[in-house]
C-alpha cells in the first residue's frame, strides 16, 4: 500500500511538470471547476456559458469578444478519457427546443473541452499569429466537496458531531430512534446496517429538501454508480460502543474509513487539485426563502466547501513542484432574473458578504475573488405594476408547476446584509419584518438570432472575471 501510493504520487508530479511545460510552451490550458450545492443551477450555467462562448452576440463585457479577438470557438475531446462528458449538445437542445425545460441535475463528476481561437493583443499582435486556449470544464457536485472536511476524522468524531446537529432537526428524529435502539455491543449484521445506512440516507435528503445544506456524506446523497456498495452501507451511532472484532460499530468504523481512502481522497486528487479557476454558484434566494436558518446553515456549509480550495497563483515553478493552486474564484448567486435589476446590487451584496471570510482568506493567500449576482439562463422579463396604490417592480415568466403566466413580487431585499446575517447567526425561526418569497419559472421559449447565444444576466462579466487575462 504505501509503494503503491508513493509511486501513485511520482507518476502524478511527472504528469503535473509534463503538462505544464506543454500548458506554458505550446498550447494553454485553463481548467475551470463548476460546483455548488444543489439546484444551484451548476448545469445551465456550464451550458449558456459555452454556448455564449460559440455564439458571442451577447458577451460585451468580455473583452476578446467585443474586440472580435475571438476567431472560432469550436468543442474537441476531453483530455480525461475515464471521466463522462458534459452532455453539452442535450442540455442545450433542453433549454433551447421548442418545449424548453431545464435539464437534469449534477449528479456525478463530467467534463468538456471548449477551444477557443484567439488573436493577440497589443502593439505585437500583427507579428504574431492566433493561438489555440483550451478551456476544460469541469462539473462536479458541491456535496462532495462538504467531504473533504471527512479526511481529519475518525468514526467516532463523525458520529458524535452529526448527531448533534441532527438532535436539533425534527427531520432526523426516525434516523435518530432507530439508532439508539441498536445495543453498544451488537454484533455485525448486514441487513441490520443496511437498514440503518438508508434510515440515514432518508434523513439527508429530507434534511436537504428542508433547506439545511451540511448534508454530507455526499454519495449518499448522489451515488452514482456506488449505489447499493459496502463502502455506502455504514451510519452514526451514538456512545462508545465496541470496537470488538465482528462489532457492527467495528464495521461501520471499517467502511467509513474505506469511504475515506476509495472515494473522498482520489476525487480530491484526480479532479479538484487539478482546478486553476472556480466558481461556486450559490442559491441564496433559495436559502432566504426558507428561512434564517437556512441562510446561517448554507453559510457554514460554504465555508466548508471553501476550506477546501488551495488558493493562490501559479506561479510557473509552483506549479512544476507544488501543484496548482486555484488563481481565481468566483461566487455567483444564481437566478438573479428571479429579481428585478434594481435589487441585484443587493443580492450581490448578499452573497458577498456569506462568503466574506473565505473570500479574504482567499485573497490574503493570493488569489482574485469576485462576487456577483447572475442568471445564466434569462426566464422573465421585467415589469412595473401598481398593485393596491403601491408601485412595484415585478418580474414576469411561466411558473414552472402550472405553465400560466404570472407577475411576481419577491419582497425587497434589505439594503444592509446583516439584515439577513444577524438573525441567521442568532438562530431566529423567520424573518421578523419581511416575508421573502420565490417562484420557479420555466425556461421561455427561444427565437435566437444567427451569432447570438442564449440570454442571460452578467455571464459575460463572470467569463471576463474567469477568462478575460488568459485570452
Amino acid at each position: 500500500m504505501v509503494i503503491s501510493t508513493l509511486a501513485d504520487t511520482v507518476l502524478r508530479q511527472i504528469e503535473t511538470v509534463q503538462n505544464s511545460v506543454n500548458e506554458t510552451l505550446f498550447e494553454p490550458v485553463i481548467r475551470i471547476g463548476v460546483t455548488g450545492l444543489a439546484r444551484s443551477g451548476k448545469t445551465v450555467f456550464i451550458t449558456s456559458l459555452v454556448a455564449n462562448l460559440m455564439n458571442r452576440g451577447r458577451m460585451p463585457h468580455l473583452a476578446a469578444a467585443a474586440e472580435a479577438r475571438i476567431e472560432a470557438a469550436f468543442l474537441q475531446p476531453q483530455p480525461d478519457d475515464t471521466v463522462p462528458r458534459f452532455d453539452f449538445e442535450a442540455h442545450l437542445s433542453d433549454l433551447t427546443g421548442p418545449k424548453p425545460r431545464w435539464p437534469d441535475s449534477t449528479r456525478a463528476v463530467s467534463e468538456l473541452r471548449l477551444s477557443l481561437r484567439v488573436r493577440r493583443a497589443g502593439l505585437l499582435a500583427g507579428l504574431q499569429g492566433p493561438r489555440t486556449i483550451h478551456l476544460d470544464i469541469i462539473d462536479y457536485p458541491g456535496e462532495w466537496l462538504l467531504d473533504l472536511a471527512l479526511l481529519d476524522k475518525d468514526y467516532a468524531t463523525w458520529s458524535q458531531e452529526t448527531l448533534a446537529r441532527a438532535a436539533e432537526r425534527p427531520q432526523a428524529q426516525a434516523y435518530l430512534a432507530q439508532s439508539a435502539a441498536v445495543a453498544a455491543d451488537a454484533k455485525l449484521d448486514e441487513p441490520l446496517a443496511k437498514a440503518l445506512a438508508a434510515g440515514f440516507t432518508d434523513y439527508l435528503n429530507v434534511a436537504r429538501l428542508a433547506g439545511y445544506y451540511d448534508c454530507s456524506p455526499g454519495r449518499f446523497l448522489l451515488p452514482g454508480d456506488l449505489e447499493g456498495s459496502p463502502v455506502l452501507t455504514f451510519a452514526p451511532l451514538t456512545g462508545d460502543g465496541t470496537n470488538a472484532r465482528g462489532s457492527l460499530r467495528r464495521e461501520m468504523a471499517r467502511r467509513f474509513e474505506a469511504y475515506k481512502r476509495a472515494v473522498v481522497r482520489p476525487f480530491f486528487r484526480d479532479h479538484f487539485a487539478r482546478i486553476d479557476r472556480q466558481v461556486v454558484l450559490v442559491d441564496a434566494l433559495g436559502a432566504i426563502h426558507k428561512g434564517p436558518r437556512a441562510v446561517e446553515d448554507m453559510r457554514g456549509a460554504m465555508a466548508d466547501i471553501l476550506g477546501a480550495f488551495r488558493p493562490g497563483r501559479n506561479a510557473f515553478l509552483t506549479q512544476l513542484f507544488a501543484g496548482k493552486r486555484v488563481e481565481k474564484i468566483l461566487f455567483a448567486a444564481t437566478k438573479a432574473d428571479h429579481l428585478h435589476h434594481k435589487q441585484h446590487d443587493k443580492l450581490t451584496a448578499i452573497i458577498d458578504a456569506l462568503v466574506r471570510d473565505a473570500r479574504n482568506k482567499a485573497q490574503f493567500a493570493g488569489a482574485q475573488t469576485q462576487a456577483m449576482a447572475i442568471a445564466s439562463l434569462r426566464a422573465t422579463t421585467e415589469e412595473t405594476v401598481t398593485h393596491a396604490g403601491q408601485t412595484l417592480d415585478v418580474v414576469r415568466g411561466q411558473l414552472l408547476e402550472t405553465g400560466k403566466q404570472a407577475a411576481f413580487y419577491p419582497g425587497d431585499l434589505p439594503g444592509d446584509p446583516a439584515r439577513v446575517l444577524t438573525p441567521a447567526r442568532e438562530g431566529a425561526e423567520s424573518w421578523l419584518d419581511d416575508d421573502y418569497r420565490v417562484m420557479n419559472f420555466a425556461p421561455s421559449v427561444l427565437s435566437l438570432r444567427p451569432g447570438d447565444g442564449p440570454p442571460h444576466i452578467r455571464l459575460d462579466q463572470a467569463a471576463q472575471f474567469l477568462l478575460g487575462d488568459r485570452l
